[in-house]
């Protein structure tokens, strides 16, 4: 960071940018030093890219100076969890649990963003794993919305959870397997416009163009400027026949299938949870088993100075 000023209307002024004129053309500064007791000293450097930070919880954090965009790698919003299994006595069936379904997604996006404002961020929450509900009609639970928002710049994008499947209709004993509906996947709504050309200078100080930087098509998806819906679960219905045994589905993929979600449990043993925003998978029977937890949302960034 710099830490070089000058005074404007009485008002000191942290400097980000400095040139010279080289042969009649102007050329950025990158470092400035100063000779202090015979020894030079650093006072200067040009703005490079902040190392990533990945959060999995609300927070709040300031734009530091110099910075004007944000790079976002990965943003997802919370997956569903997947539904229980469910069995009867002499019903003629047995049930799978629908699975969870996965969150909207950013992948490698760049918004601008301004100096010292107060970003918002919002990370949605998995949905609870295991028995939701009465028997025999069990429920998935939704994943949390994750929204990154700035004091200055407003809304930047909104990442809605995913909502869960359900069952309804089953009884027993003696009774009628139930109907089992899927979740449905989490929505991608990105209100600022994305910045997709300029320069800047990476951690290491390499100064690199939008066109030229290897560290842009790092997310998930791996194609820089990136976002999207989340999918829903695997619905497997049920099984015929009293005592038949069913894996529960499998959970919904996110960021466009690169994550995958958390895998159906076979009868009787609880299935598996999503990561990073997928849908955690269904339960199986017979006997029964529990759904999985939907994945954690997540935003993973950096801060960036393009000119």
């Amino acid at each position: 960071m710099a830490d070089w000023y000058y005074k404007v209307s009485g008002a000191w002024k942290t400097v980000n940018e400095a040139f010279y004129k080289s042969s009649g053309s102007w050329k950025e500064i990158q470092e400035g030093y100063i000779k202090v007791g015979g020894a030079w000293k650093q006072f200067y450097t040009a703005f490079v890219a902040t190392a990533f930070v990945t959060e999995t919880s609300s927070t709040t954090v300031t734009v530091p100076d110099g910075a004007n965009a944000i790079h976002v790698q990965a943003a997802v919003g919370g997956g569903s969890s997947g539904v229980a299994g469910g069995n009867y006595d002499k019903s003629g069936g047995e049930s799978s649990g629908a699975a969870g379904g996965s969150g909207g997604y950013v992948s490698d996006k760049v918004f601008s963003v301004s100096e010292g404002e107060t970003l918002t961020l919002t990370v949605g929450a998995g949905g609870t794993g295991g028995f939701n509900g009465p028997f025999p009609n069990y429920y998935g639970i939704d994943g949390d919305d994750t929204v990154l928002s700035g004091s200055t710049t407003g809304s930047i994008f909104s990442l809605t959870g995913s909502t869960a499947g359900s069952s309804s209709g089953g009884t027993s004993p003696n009774g009628t397997v139930r109907t089992n509906f899927p979740s449905v996947g989490g929505t991608a709504t990105v209100s600022a416009t994305p910045v997709t050309t300029g320069t800047f200078r990476e951690a290491n100080g390499a100064t690199v163009t939008f066109a030229t930087a290897t560290t842009l098509n790092l997310g998930p998806v791996g194609t820089f400027n990136q976002s999207g819906d989340g999918v829903a679960g695997q619905n497997l219905g049920n099984c015929s026949g009293d005592n038949c045994q069913i894996t529960g589905g499998n959970g919904g993929a996110s960021y466009g299938g690169a994550i995958a979600g958390g895998a159906g449990g076979p009868a009787g043993t609880a299935a598996s949870p999503g990561t990073r925003g997928s849908g955690g998978g269904g339960g199986g029977a017979q006997p029964q088993s529990a759904g999985g937890e939907g994945g954690t949302g997540e935003i993973k960034y950096r801060f960036l100075r393009i000119t």
